[in-house]
């Protein structure tokens, strides 16, 4: 990948420099905010080399790159547009200011959330680990072994209230230690634990005699429960501290400052807390999950149906973060298991699936090496790169994937399977569904089955855009439909450099050797020196001078790439005789280059030379190899 190239494509298509709000990369993406999303070319953005997918969601452009190149792009990109570097939080940040307040509280949830799921993974995989161990040797219930990791598989949920607090906190621009203190208290061990609300007596279940009256306030009554396995009554508890912290900072002299806030901020917020945002709150929550519960539990399967349909259109719009909530709940319940995971888990995998069938049937390469890749992560719980990159682009193989995940969704509420974590889907999924592994597999393959047929049933690859002047364009109708150009010639690209030609399967370099960038061929130069292949216009020498784009006058678009990886040696050893947006003739020679030097740096010199608008072409043949001269042809494209 040329890193300065893609990053200006990018930037070309966005609406240039002074259209960017913020920008910043994680792991895989570029995230950009930009002020004016009307100005976004989201197709032209996909097309630019080196880019795998692109998407717009919660308010960020997120621009797919990959694992290493991200990060050598966003350098290139920052120089190049002059932004300031920003963080990932920066970027959320920007993007919080563009969105609506639904939004914003959808955000919250996830960045709350998102943090403590380590924690919970942890706990769960240990609770699946411990499930699957007794059931081998139930004798192993009886041991400290048990004992010891049942404690560590059950902590993350027992002090959830602590996590959620501590997590908040730093959301919200509290103390998280403060916060910590009130996430205790919740679930201090004086109070009955919530899930304990009734107990097993005379073959009866009835109220937990312990249950008693905690505060009496005239004749409203708050009880000693607490608040094991609760979301909501937290987070606005914890809201509700940072809120009355920080005003407290600002209206308390810095003399006692250290003493005055933390007394008050524990103590209002603590007795606000049992008075009034618990019992409301608690309430509010328990009506969201007997409703996801309900949901569910629709005969036949049909709630898991409609939640595998549509999950992932809510990935797509960003809602997926309040699913954290509900699986949170499920897990703090008497039931103590997530049934929503594998409805998730139904829904990401057929994704996946969909996104294969995309790679088996394409026959352009290069989206055949993005879905492909893309579809094997979605299998693993990540699912961006193939509803991004790939089923989303293409349309049809989202709805497939759609309609398997509702399938499957339906197995999976049908046969009840449950987890004991959140935070993890696909094949990983196999290590917190405990007793569930048969129903898991049957539901994954039924969900890929289906997917996978639909998408490779309905999937056509787009026909190539039309371009150039009307009299091209019924050039190339007329030439699909049996007809022939005007001038009944073939376009011709010649050899730029004399040396010795070999195909495009011989390239030492994967990108080039799998024709992802376009059909051509390569020459292993015996003379420094790179001479046009064609009349037209040299669209572009790039800074590092090792490569070079050009456009013949009948429309052929050629990148000549001078050796293998020689970006890294910055234009040392080069020297170009052409700038960019020059006319071009013939045999006219655009570059110089030093090959000694550059072997002895340690690069191949095979340079390739690829039609990389070759999907507009009837076909791209390369018909020369051995011995080449400058100006003979290499390459026909009818």
């Amino acid at each position: 990948m040329d890193y300065k190239a893609t990053a200006q494509g990018i930037l070309d298509h966005i609406g240039g420099s002074e259209n960017i709000v913020s920008a910043a990369h994680c792991a895989t993406r570029l995230r950009l905010v930009i002020a004016d999303n009307s100005k976004l070319d989201k197709a032209g953005v996909e097309d630019v080399d080196g880019v795998k997918g692109a998407f717009e969601a919660a308010g960020q452009i997120q621009i797919i790159i990959g694992t290493g190149a991200v990060n050598k792009v966003y350098d290139e990109f920052i120089a190049l547009s002059g932004a300031s570097e920003g963080t990932k939080d920066d970027v959320k940040a920007a993007a919080a200011d563009k969105q609506n307040w639904f939004m914003r509280a959808i955000k919250t949830l996830g960045d709350i959330f998102v943090p403590i799921i380590p924690a919970i993974v942890a706990s769960g995989l240990l609770n699946g680990l411990l499930g699957g161990l007794t059931q081998i040797n139930p004798a192993l219930a009886d041991s400290g072994w048990y004992t010891v990791i049942n404690m560590m598989a059950g902590a993350a949920l027992t002090m959830l209230p602590i996590l959620i607090a501590i997590s908040a906190a730093k959301k919200f621009g509290g103390n998280q230690f403060l916060a910590a203190v009130i996430g205790f208290v919740m679930i201090h061990p004086s109070l009955v634990n919530a899930g304990s609300q009734t107990v097993l007596k005379g073959g009866k279940m009835v109220a937990n005699p312990e249950i008693h009256a905690l505060l009496k306030i005239g004749s409203y009554t708050v009880k000693n429960v607490g608040y094991q396995g609760h979301v909501i009554p937290v987070i606005i508890a914890i809201w509700f501290m940072c809120f009355l912290e920080k005003r407290l900072h600002k209206a308390v002299p810095e003399m006692i400052d250290l003493f005055v806030t933390p007394l008050v901020t524990v103590l209002v917020t603590g007795l606000l807390t049992f008075i009034v945002i618990g019992p409301i709150f608690s309430t509010v929550e328990g009506w969201i999950l007997t409703g996801a519960t309900a949901l569910i539990h629709l005969p036949l399967g049909i709630g898991g149906l409609i939640i595998g349909f549509v999950y992932a259109f809510t990935v797509v719009a960003g809602f997926h973060h309040m699913y954290n909530m509900i699986e949170a709940q499920m897990l703090g319940s008497v039931a103590h298991l997530n049934i929503w995971m594998p409805v998730a888990t139904a829904a990401n995998v057929a994704q996946g699936a969909a996104a294969m069938a995309v790679a088996f049937k394409t026959k352009n390469k290069k989206t055949e090496a993005m879905a492909f890749p893309a579809s094997l992560s979605a299998f693993l719980g990540i699912t961006e790169p193939a509803i991004f990159g790939v089923n989303v682009r293409y349309r049809k193989p989202f709805i497939a994937g759609c309609i398997g995940g509702a399938v499957g969704g339906m197995l999976a509420a049908w046969m009840g399977i449950g987890a004991t974590a959140y935070g993890v889907t696909g094949l990983f999924g196999f290590l917190i569904v405990p007793g569930f592994w048969i129903q898991y597999g049957i539901m994954m393959a039924v969900a890929f089955a289906v997917a996978f047929g639909i998408s490779f049933v309905i999937y056509r690859d787009p026909e190539p855009a039309l371009a150039g002047s009307a009299k091209e364009m019924e050039a190339e109708i007329l030439e699909k439909e049996g007809g022939v150009e005007e001038d009944g010639e073939l376009k011709v690209v010649y050899a730029p450099v004399k040396g010795t030609a070999i195909p495009s399967s011989e390239i030492k370099d994967p990108t080039f050797s799998a024709e992802l960038l376009g059909p051509g061929m390569a020459i292993i130069p015996e003379d420094g020196k790179i001479y046009a292949p064609f009349d037209g216009t040299l669209t572009m020498m790039f800074d590092t001078k090792h490569a070079l784009g050009l456009v013949s006058e009948d429309g052929v678009e050629v990148l000549i790439h001078v050796g293998i990886d020689t970006v890294n040696l910055k234009g040392e050893h080069f020297k170009a005789l052409a700038e960019s947006g020059d006319t071009i003739t013939r045999g006219q020679e655009l570059l110089e280059f030093d090959i000694p030097a550059i072997e002895k740096a340690g690069y191949h010199m095979d340079t390739p030379v690829i039609v990389t608008n070759g999907d507009q072409f009837k076909s791209v043949k390369a018909v020369k190899t051995g011995p080449v001269e400058p100006g003979e042809p290499v390459i026909e494209i009818e």
